[in-house]
C-alpha cells in the first residue's frame, strides 16, 4: 500500500465514496463510523478496506481510533475528517441534546481525533482533510440549520488555523466544502423521502450548473487534494457546489 487514510463517517454518502476512491488509487482505508452494517457494506469491495466500528464523540474513542489504525497499517497519512449530523430546526426549537450532538460530531470529534494522530500524521509528514458545507461558507446564512452551519463555519476555521499551527511539522490541512449531493443525508435527518426529494428537485433551478452533485464528484476533489502533487496547497478551502456559493 502506497499511503494508508482514515476517513470518518465512512458507511455512507461522501464517505463511502471517499473511502473507495482512495481504494481505487492502491491506498489502505480505515473507515470509521456508528453503523456496522453500513461500514462492512462501504468495506465489502475491496480488501484493502477496513471497517472500525465506533463513536467518536465516546470518551476515548480518539484514541481508540488513532490505536486501531497504527496496529492495522503502522502508519497514518490522511485523516478525512467526514463524519458529521444535521438536525434541523431554528433557534427556539432545538433541545440542548439537539445542539450538544451536532457540536460534539461536527466539531468536538475533528479536533480529539486530530489531536489524537498528530504523531503518526507528523511521522509520515501527512494530510488532514475537512469536510465542511458551501452552505456555512462567506457571509451566508442559513436559517433552521444554523446550529450545523455554525459547526461546519468552525471547522473551516480549524482548517486554515491548524494549516499554520501544523505546517512546521510537515502536516497539511485542507477543507472540502461540498454544496447540495445527493447522499440522502436530510433523509438520515428525519425529512421524509418524498419532502427530500422536492428539495433536491427545488435546488436544481438555483445550482448555476444546473443539477445535484454526486459523492463520487466530491471525493474525487478530497483525493486530489490529499495527493503528493498537491503539497503545496494547505490552509484552503474548496467548494465542490457547482458556483451555488457565489451566486
Amino acid at each position: 500500500m502506497d499511503r494508508t487514510v482514515i476517513v470518518t463517517g465512512g458507511g455512507s454518502g461522501i464517505g463511502r465514496a471517499t473511502a473507495h476512491a482512495f481504494a481505487e488509487q492502491g491506498c489502505g482505508v480505515l473507515i470509521v463510523g456508528r453503523d456496522a452494517g453500513a461500514l462492512k457494506e462501504t468495506a465489502a469491495p475491496y480488501d484493502t478496506v477496513h471497517p472500525l466500528e465506533a463513536d467518536l464523540t465516546a470518551d476515548g474513542a480518539p484514541e481508540s481510533v488513532a490505536a486501531a489504525a497504527m496496529e492495522r497499517f503502522g502508519r497514518v497519512d490522511v485523516l478525512v475528517n467526514n463524519a458529521g449530523i444535521g438536525i434541523f430546526g431554528g433557534l427556539g426549537s432545538l433541545g440542548r441534546a439537539q445542539v450538544e450532538a451536532q457540536v460534539a460530531t461536527n466539531l468536538v470529534a475533528p479536533i480529539l481525533l486530530t489531536q489524537a494522530l498528530l504523531g503518526p500524521l507528523t511521522a509520515a509528514r501527512g494530510v488532514v482533510v475537512n469536510i465542511g458545507s458551501a452552505g456555512a461558507l462567506g457571509l451566508r446564512s442559513w436559517p433552521d440549520n444554523a446550529v450545523y452551519g455554525a459547526t461546519k463555519a468552525g471547522l473551516d476555521l480549524l482548517t486554515r488555523s491548524w494549516a499554520v499551527e501544523l505546517g512546521p511539522r510537515g502536516i497539511r490541512v485542507v477543507g472540502v466544502a461540498p454544496g447540495v449531493i445527493d447522499t440522502a443525508a436530510g433523509v438520515r435527518a428525519g425529512m421524509p423521502e418524498a419532502a427530500y426529494a422536492a428539495f433536491l428537485d427545488g435546488m436544481r433551478s438555483r445550482v448555476p450548473t444546473g443539477r445535484i452533485g454526486t459523492p463520487e464528484e466530491v471525493a474525487w476533489w478530497i483525493t486530489q487534494l490529499a495527493s503528493p502533487e498537491a503539497a503545496y496547497a494547505s490552509g484552503a478551502v474548496l467548494a465542490v457546489d457547482g458556483a451555488l456559493s457565489v451566486t
